[in-house]
């Protein structure tokens, strides 16, 4: 039986696949920029989360991808989304690698809470309301809040992140946000790292009893999402809300590229060589 990768073709015996000289085999991470968390206290989600590592996780708790098989002698163009901005909050940007693309995260609630990879955090400035929701294979939905007004603390839920779902905010007037939900680990330079994790919920005038951001660079209330990691920013305490950590792309295979663009840090783990991207650039084998 034959079969066909982006028109080069391999032959599969009963115990193997020969893939064609033409053609190299790549594993990768897509991680997208992380929303913005709200004045209005949500929390925003974690960038979208994609992977194709054998054995790894997806976002939002997905099998990885297949593998990818890609003609030798193309320029594969690589883009790294910035992170939303905070306040009256953004959607973070795409991030991509070819033709594999992952959505930024859903800012925090305005209100509503937009959705996202992982959606934003809903917020008690409109009393109660559903937090943003998620894109299957890339994260969480953010968390929702179920109590009205009163007291004037108007809190917020936490974003979503690639690896739960942000936590669920019981009542507004408490002063009390809730927080991020967790990233998803990958091992895909050798070592365990967690990404897009989702913005903890603030208070929209409280400063204490706020959330904390989920692992994987969510930040807590008040704080910006971590550069680089996709994390959701978190929602207003006492300050305006803050934006969400840049994206990352890391793309890794048994043979080392003939070039690249934009500065990729390079490294080897294993028969593998990677390259991580912080910034827009492109590579070709």
């Amino acid at each position: 039986m034959t079969r066909s990768y982006l028109g080069y073709v391999s032959s599969q015996t009963t115990d193997s696949i020969i893939i064609s000289p033409d053609v190299v085999e790549v594993e990768y991470l897509v991680v997208a920029g992380g929303g913005g968390g709200s004045t209005t206290s949500g929390g925003g989600g974690g960038g979208g989360f994609r992977t194709n590592v054998t054995g790894a996780t997806s976002g939002g708790g997905a099998s990885a991808e297949p593998l990818l098989y890609l003609p030798k002698g193309t320029a594969f163009t690589v883009t790294v989304g910035a992170g939303g901005t905070g306040g009256v909050p953004t959607q973070g940007s795409y991030s991509s690698f070819g033709t594999i693309f992952s959505i930024g995260g859903g800012n925090g609630g305005v209100p509503p809470a937009s959705n996202g990879g992982s959606g934003g955090g809903a917020t008690g400035a409109g009393g109660s309301g559903a937090g943003g929701s998620a894109v299957a294979g890339m994260g969480y939905a953010g968390g929702s809040v179920g109590g009205g007004l009163g007291g004037g603390n108007e809190s917020g839920a936490g974003g979503g992140g690639a690896g739960a779902a942000g936590a669920n905010l019981a009542d507004a007037s408490t002063g009390t946000g809730s927080n991020g939900g967790n990233g998803q680990s990958t091992s895909i330079t050798g070592s365990s790292v967690t990404y897009a994790g989702g913005g903890g919920g603030g208070s929209r005038y409280a400063a204490t009893g706020t959330g904390t951001g989920g692992t994987g660079g969510g930040g807590n209330a008040g704080v910006a999402g971590s550069t680089n990691t996709g994390g959701g920013g978190g929602g207003r305490s006492t300050s305006t809300g803050q934006a969400g950590g840049s994206g990352i792309v890391i793309i890794r295979s048994k043979t080392a590229a003939a070039s690249t663009t934009g500065s990729p840090t390079t490294g080897t783990t294993g028969d593998y060589t990677y390259y991580t991207f912080t910034g827009n650039g492109s590579i070709t084998w």
